[in-house]
């Protein structure tokens, strides 16, 4: 109980669940356990199944995208209180990116399923959580978008393709 009640703590440091009520904090928290990984150290490949949710204590992490023919692609750098995967909310549950660490990083690691379960019994909690991840998964494929267009060379505004 003692390390839920940390991880419940260390979530009202986090922006984006800082103003989640101390009852949906516990919720988040009962699914949570704490996870190391060193530098270089791959949390995560893309295309594997989306089984965890993590939100970064210390320390930095990079997502890349592969593209092919050429080394991967740097999408975004995280650290500290910023969350990371989010494929975890929508089916298929397959993550769209690497994660890997950039220096010793300390993460708080949550079990999707356990979350999606919680999500369904309480449809009140499950708003809470999307209101305040779909404004991450925007964001993060926005700057993927931005990271390809500048790859392809075009212009970062609409590609031919979406006009």
């Amino acid at each position: 109980m003692q390390i839920i009640d940390a991880i419940g703590r260390s979530l009202q440091q986090v922006p984006v669940f800082a103003d989640l009520s101390a009852d949906y904090h516990q919720l988040v928290a009962g699914c949570g356990a704490l996870s190391v990984f060193q530098s270089g150290e791959t949390i995560y490949r893309e295309g594997a199944a989306a089984d965890s949710f993590y939100v970064i204590r210390r320390g930095r992490v990079r997502l890349e995208a592969h593209v092919p023919g050429r080394p991967p692609c740097i999408v975004d750098s995280l650290g500290a209180n910023d969350p990371l995967g989010w494929s975890w909310l929508v089916p298929p549950y397959r993550l769209q990116f690497d994660a890997k660490a950039l220096e010793l990083t300390r993460l708080i690691r949550f079990d999707a399923a356990c979350l999606r379960r919680k999500m369904a019994d309480d449809p009140r909690f499950a708003c809470a959580i999307y209101e305040r991840l779909v404004p991450v998964i925007v964001g993060r494929l926005a700057e993927a978008r931005r990271q390809l267009m500048d790859l392809s060379g075009q212009p970062a505004g609409r590609s031919q393709a979406w006009r």
